[in-house]
């Protein structure tokens, strides 16, 4: 899945030049949104495991998903009513998941950081396609990827604060994607698509359920005829 996803750029490029000329419905969009999931809980620092007991001095809380979202996508409608689509998702800045030590009053030691990204392969009914309005139901499978980073920090008379951060460790997670959006066009071809998703994550250990809501606002522009 991870290979697929690295050539999904070019294999959308791919197809627009193709189905531009074939006539078919082609849509090129970027998105910008929010996840949620919420936190795991406390966690011993030593294993990142449940902590057995809350007041152990090993433990702290995890952060909840939460955060700016980063979007790119593309949908081909074959026919008036379903086609197919692909989209990824994800934070483009890293977020405080643990802090590991304290170097000192106000300053902060080193800490993990993590970075979440979901990649979707979807097919898409839209019960209503009008000139000015389409409402798209959307369902699909795919990927989710958690990146975590260590983040080291250090403090000395000759080199001052400094900062390191280095790829401690990365997960990958099946999904089970649905959600509806209602794609409104301000021109002939250029869109604005609020959506809502759910994301059905299996083991998704590093947050507190398996269940994650989205939501984003596509922009986007399609090629060539609507059906």
């Amino acid at each position: 899945m991870r290979r697929i996803c690295r050539y999904l750029p070019l294999f959308l490029l791919l197809f627009s030049i193709h189905f531009a000329h074939a006539q078919a419905g082609f849509d090129l969009n970027v998105g910008f949104g929010s996840a949620q999931d919420k936190a795991l809980g406390s966690v011993d620092l030593n294993t990142l495991l449940p902590c057995a007991s809350t007041g152990s001095t090993t433990c702290a809380n995890t952060p909840s998903l939460s955060g700016f979202f980063l979007g790119f996508g593309g949908n081909l409608m074959l026919w008036k009513k379903f086609g197919v689509g692909a989209d990824y998702t994800l934070q483009p800045a890293k977020t405080d998941y643990l802090v590991f030590q304290s170097q000192g009053v106000g300053v902060v030691g080193d800490k993990l950081q993590s970075r979440v990204g979901f990649y979707s392969f979807n097919g898409i009914f839209q019960p209503v396609n009008q000139k000015k309005v389409a409402v798209q139901l959307i369902g699909g499978i795919g990927g989710a990827n958690v990146k975590l980073y260590e983040n080291q920090s250090s403090s000395s008379s000759v080199l001052g604060n400094a900062n390191q951060t280095q790829l401690a460790g990365s997960a990958n997670h099946f999904q089970v994607h649905g959600g509806v959006g209602v794609q409104i066009y301000v021109t002939d071809h250029i869109f604005i698509r609020p959506e809502f998703d759910v994301r059905y994550v299996t083991n998704f250990t590093q947050y507190g359920r398996n269940v994650v809501t989205q939501e984003m606002v596509w922009l986007g522009y399609s090629f060539g005829d609507r059906p």
